[in-house]
């Protein structure tokens, strides 16, 4: 397996919507992803750190996240840092800086971030419009 799931050992990136702890990095598959919500479980299975903070505190350990070595946990944690200045959620909302952390991750083969950056293009959304490169994401 190319990145085993630290729940199930099976490979995250096979079902559904996988998730991220943003203190420790690890990433979970889609089916303990989905499992853990349901369950509400507010800290991390591997780690224990707490999963349900304060928006200034996501951005806070997706920064730390950004700053260890290159990994698979990346894109993930540039893409929802990217959400956080997209929404203003704990930082101020900035949409050029959302396309930026959005293309960073998509070029390292995020497959939302290349969705959303397509429509980014498609739009103008923190970047200046254009329909070629918005046909190259999509």
């Amino acid at each position: 397996l190319k990145h085993p799931c630290p729940i199930c050992l099976d490979n995250e990136e096979d079902a559904g919507e996988i998730g991220m702890c943003y203190s420790c990095g690890r990433m979970f598959c889609g089916s303990c992803n989905k499992s853990l919500a349901q369950r509400a479980v507010t800290h991390c299975p591997t780690c224990r750190g707490a999963q349900d903070v304060p928006p200034k505190e996501d951005v806070r350990r997706l920064r730390q996240l950004l700053v260890r070595p290159t990994g698979r946990h990346t894109p993930t944690a540039q893409f929802m840092l990217g959400l956080h200045y997209g929404m203003g959620a704990g930082v101020a909302q900035d949409d050029a800086e959302w396309a930026r952390r959005c293309r960073l991750a998509a070029d390292q083969g995020h497959a939302e971030a290349q969705h959303r950056i397509g429509r980014f293009y498609a739009d103008g959304t923190g970047v200046a419009r254009d329909d070629a490169e918005a046909v190259r994401w999509y």
